[in-house]
């Protein structure tokens, strides 16, 4: 199939143009490790490659570097017929530089080149014009002024597209080899003082709101009441949304497994298939509202203005100021954090945001601390005659678990910064203007979030919970207690009792991995009590009854903050970081911290 690539920097509105042509016909292609997306999509008889923005073809991350890679192989490819290079017709000097690159390799690889002159509503909205005529004479190629977001335009270039297609390459007006960096800058700032318009029109108004969200008071004001807005919206308003995926999976199970009646088949689909597999599902909402949330303080131009904010005191800690939203969001799910982990430029400072974002205390947590909490202290007792106890100890477990992840991604970048600090990236932040967010790809990519979660994490977490599941289903009819699952937990005893827990805690540790708020329901089965988590406070009096030291249940909840008790989790740092030594080995350095720990405060308290 003839391929039209389509290229150009950052925030020029040109995945929005690739939208108008290709519709909903659009898949994304990841690549493991890196923030790099290819989407293709179909326009009439075409294949459209929309690869992702970048300043220049002199890389300076490996995510520029892989993308720079592709784009050549690209434009070197037969199928390849015309390059389209999308600029910024309200800040044209700074997308020049790298359409002029591009226009340098297509020529070098005889391939057509066609510029697309997008945003001229903002443009005329200043009572100002570009002559795109003079622009093509300048340029030697098509030049085609339009605007994705309101048409102005495209259908005009959707015509003109096949016979673009067709033509044979048109020699340019351009001298510049490529390696000349220099005179790439030379040619776009003159052609930018002849035909684009003066930055200080462009900025006028930018300045005028930039002058509140960046004020240091007034700002930080603005600043808090949206981070606000973005964990209410991930950790309370998804809830619904929560709610009813999980119930529909339930009326599935229920379903499915009374068309089956009694049996291992029916056990397998109930307890594995919709028990294990299932459960994550439920969090598919929650990742698709964060990413909505920050596709529109993206789109809308604030999100760079939160990275500029957070930069300074993050940076103490070897982080970026990128690193606060998904520090933020991990509050609510480690997964979708994750993925919003890929806005921060520096591979080596987003890894280290990534590895760890599961110290943040996630909403699935709180059933465990819940628990534990209530076993552990009086619901009438107070702190400085005051505050709440309970509320005190739930707000110092989410405050272990803030310092604990600042300790480690100090250590980390200690240890990594003299290897990375010549291949790091800079902190180099462009403010992009003010705009409305485009709903339809925004809310396409929303969709794509929710997908591409669950082809990455389903594979790995029905693996773990077919494994669970058999063991403790077998021997069959024995219970958990006498079934493998059990028979590996009183193995195990000796390595628990340092941290004063026997065989039973050990089991609902191990079946935690699923997910930690099975921890729950498993340490219920262990003492004889179904449906623990909808009584928790009737499970708690029989743990008490049962005697769990105070320093046991301490050193227990310190346990669940550090350890990376979560298979989705594990599951997605592999695809994010496109290694399992990574995602696996951060597991078993988290759990034996945790252990670490553990064990010191059952033997202190």
């Amino acid at each position: 199939m003839e391929r039209i690539v389509l290229v150009g920097k950052p925030n020029c509105g040109k995945s929005l143009l690739f939208n108008q042509l290709t519709g909903l016909r659009q898949k994304v292609a990841n690549f493991p490790g890196v923030t790099v997306e290819l989407k293709t999509g179909q326009f009439n008889q075409f294949e459209v490659v929309d690869f992702p923005g970048t300043y220049s073809l002199h890389s300076l991350s490996k995510d520029e570097e892989i993308a720079v890679e592709k784009l050549n192989l690209a434009v070197d490819d037969h199928e390849t017929k015309l390059v389209v290079c999308v600029l910024d017709a309200a800040r044209l000097e700074r997308s020049l530089v790298f359409a002029l690159q591009v226009q340098a390799l297509a020529r070098r690889n005889n391939k057509a080149v066609v510029f697309v002159l997008n945003m001229i509503d903002e443009v005329e909205r200043y009572g100002l014009q570009i002559d795109a005529d003079a622009l093509q004479a300048e340029l030697g190629a098509p030049v085609y002024a339009l605007s994705a977001k309101t048409l102005q335009g495209v259908s005009e270039f959707k015509n003109a597209l096949p016979e673009l297609v067709a033509q044979t390459t048109v020699p340019d007006a351009l001298t510049i080899q490529l390696g000349e960096q220099t005179k790439f800058i030379e040619r776009a700032r003159q052609l930018n003082a002849a035909y684009g318009i003066r930055s200080d029109v462009v900025l006028k108004n930018q300045n005028r709101i930039d002058r509140f969200l960046l004020n240091n008071v007034l700002g930080g004001v603005a600043f808090l009441g949206i981070m606000f807005f973005l964990f209410q919206s991930i950790f309370t308003w998804a809830q619904p949304l929560m709610d009813g995926t999980e119930a529909a999976i339930g009326w599935i199970a229920s379903t499915v497994t009374g068309w089956l009646g009694a049996g291992m088949a029916a056990d397998f689909l109930n307890d594995a298939i919709f028990g294990g597999v299932g459960a994550f599902l439920v969090f598919v909402p929650q990742i698709m509202v964060l990413t909505l949330i920050i596709g529109i303080l993206e789109d809308s131009g604030y999100l760079a203005r939160a990275a500029l904010i957070c930069h300074k005191p993050l940076s103490l800690f070897g982080l970026s100021g990128r690193s606060f939203i998904p520090y933020l969001s991990g509050h609510a799910c480690a997964i979708p954090a994750i993925m919003a982990a890929r806005t921060i430029e520096s591979p080596r400072k987003r890894l280290i945001t990534m590895l760890t974002i599961p110290l943040m205390s996630c909403s699935a947590r709180l059933p465990v601390y819940a628990l534990l909490v209530a076993v552990l202290i009086p619901s009438d007792a107070t702190f400085l005659g005051v505050f709440d106890l309970q509320g005190a100890a739930f707000f110092g477990l989410y405050f272990f678990g803030i310092v604990m992840a600042l300790v480690v991604s100090t250590l980390m970048n200690l240890f990594t910064r003299k290897r990375h600090e010549l291949n790091d990236m800079p902190f180099i932040l462009e403010l992009p203007s003010y705009r409305l967010p485009h709903w339809k790809p925004l809310l396409q990519r929303v969709l794509n979030s929710g997908v591409q979660f669950i082809k990455r994490a389903a594979p790995v977490i029905f693996i773990v919970s077919l494994c669970l599941w058999t063991l403790g289903y077998f021997p069959q009819g024995a219970g958990l207690e006498h079934s493998l699952l059990g028979k590996i937990g009183h193995f195990i005893e000796p390595i628990f009792e340092p941290l004063g827990l026997d065989w039973r805690y050990g089991v609902a540790i191990m079946m935690s991995f699923l997910a930690r708020e099975v921890f729950v329901g498993a340490l219920g089965t262990m003492f004889g009590m179904s449906g623990a988590e909808e009584n928790i406070a009737g499970l708690a009096a029989q743990i008490q009854a049962d005697g769990l030291s105070l320093g046991a249940g301490i050193g227990l909840l310190l346990f669940y903050v550090v350890a990376l008790q979560c298979v989705a989790t594990v599951a997605m740092l592999r695809a994010e970081t496109g290694k399992s030594r990574i995602a696996w080995g951060l597991y078993v350095g988290y759990g034996v911290l945790a252990y670490c720990i553990a064990a010191l405060a059952a033997h202190i308290i």
